[in-house]
């Protein structure tokens, strides 16, 4: 048997390939839109991928299924509550999949979605103990699954939590405690809050140790899993959408042409989005007029997704030599619109763009309270809930990264705005945000609210 996992940090998403050494028949559980790598290890351990699994229909990512179907001719397959625009295996628990002596068998875990499954993996089949559960949303390390996203409509989140406690209790927790845990995300994701940077666990570890998962009624499971979520990106329910269409399928990785600044300028006048991927420090020092920063080495795509809409063209402000990697990254949640990229910044923003070129003007901790007091301004809190609720900076406004785009009309665009996340990457990013939107007067906390609580001891 082989199980392999591929997890990338953008994401925090896990994907899985499970063969059969014997067979050499492969199946690939929620894979990426840039499905490459899986088919260049399959063909390197001699494995021929004939099956794609989601465990559910991703929010926060467009999986590679169709991808993977188009390269392979495998099969698609869902759990049997899944509606789709393409063809599709339906699989309903206690159904088995036989890759040779490898056996795969389907648990209907619903919760964080109604069509959501696990996956049992048995190095044998017949196997009392398995191998591996792939635990897709439903049961991370650390945390349960979120029972609140725009995945499943027409629920309310009592409902789907309701269905979750039962799916950990009855169904997850029943297996032994050998059972290795692989879920479909780690820390750091949105689809929920308090998630191990571990990518396996087993699942006695997980009665031991993960505080969602103890003993409790379900009226007291409900609390724990519905406060102090992270806020939803609104890009979301975009990706929900193109994870059940017939979308146009990925031949290759995204190459967005060079741009000059005069056809930069002509794309914006066109109605393009820039984004400048480079650290909230260059951004800071030099950008372009109307640029939002999502800094290329943090949480990028969903934080982009936060902060421009699939249906815009989008042009990159990116470090020399990663615009690809920019363009990659969007691409995983759909955003397929880059029409190019800025040739030679630093060169650029001398010379043609200078009369554009702006600074961000960034305070330290030290400096924050002084700051505000001077100018009367009003302190942004953009962090995530469960993030304020262990403490925050008094009289400050709390509006989360991902609310910025639609709430940002409750700020007086006339006041002077300071604005701070944890510790000082995603303030970049809203203050970036209001400045595009046309408040004047923004600035933002280098070290955040982890610096200034610092100073506090």
């Amino acid at each position: 048997m082989i199980v392999k996992q591929y997890y990338i940090g953008c994401l925090s998403q896990g994907s899985y390939l499970i063969g059969d050494e014997t067979t050499g028949q492969a199946v690939v559980v929620d894979p990426r839109r840039d499905v490459t790598e899986y088919l260049v290890e399959a063909a390197a351990l001699n494995l021929t991928i004939t099956g794609v699994i989601n465990t559910h229909f991703h929010a926060d990512f467009v999986s590679g299924h169709l991808e993977l179907a188009a390269a392979t001719g495998a099969w698609i397959g869902y759990g049997q509550r899944a509606e789709t625009e393409y063809a599709i295996r339906r699989f309903a628990h206690g159904d088995k999949i036989s890759l040779g002596d490898v056996e795969l068998e389907i648990l209907e875990t619903p919760g964080h979605t109604w069509e959501s499954i696990s996956v049992l993996v048995r190095e044998h089949a017949g196997d009392a103990v398995p191998y591996a559960v792939l635990t897709g949303d439903a049961l991370f390390i650390g945390d349960v699954g979120r029972p609140d996203l725009i995945a499943a409509p027409g629920a309310s989140p009592a409902e789907l939590g309701t269905a979750l406690y039962n799916s950990i209790h009855q169904v997850l927790l029943a297996l032994p405690d050998e059972v290795r845990v692989m879920p479909a995300h780690g820390a750091g994701s949105s689809c929920g809050k308090n998630l191990s940077d571990e990518l396996e666990s087993t699942i006695g570890a997980q009665r031991l140790t993960n505080p969602s998962v103890q003993p409790m009624t379900v009226d007291e499971f409900l609390e724990v899993v519905t406060t102090g979520q992270p806020a939803a990106p609104e890009y979301f329910a975009t990706a929900v959408a193109q994870n059940k269409s017939n979308r146009p399928v990925m031949t290759r990785s995204p190459e967005p042409a060079a741009f000059t600044p005069g056809q930069l300028l002509a794309a914006v006048e066109d109605g393009a989005r820039i984004i400048d991927s480079r650290s909230p420090e260059d951004f800071a020092a030099g950008h372009v007029r109307g640029s939002v920063n999502v800094g290329i080495d943090g949480r990028f795509a969903e934080t982009a997704g936060m902060a421009v809409h699939a249906e815009d063209d989008i042009v990159l402000v990116a470090d020399p030599g990663r615009e690809n990697e920019t363009a990659l990254r969007l691409a995983r949640i759909g955003f397929d619109r880059v029409v190019g990229f800025l040739s030679n910044p630093a060169d650029a923003f001398r010379g043609e763009l200078a009369p554009l070129v702006r600074t961000g003007r960034r305070i330290t901790a030290d400096e924050l309270e002084r700051t505000a007091a001077a100018e009367n301004a009003v302190i942004v809190d953009v962090r995530n809930p469960g993030e304020r609720d262990q403490g925050f900076i008094p009289g400050t406004i709390h509006i989360p990264l991902a609310q910025i785009a639609r709430r940002h009309r409750e700020l007086d665009g006339a006041a002077a705005l300071i604005i701070h996340c944890a510790g000082g990457w995603r303030s970049s990013v809203a203050a970036s945000m209001l400045r595009e939107r046309g408040y004047a007067n923004v600035s933002d906390v280098t070290g955040g609210y982890n610096a200034w609580a610092a100073q506090q001891v």
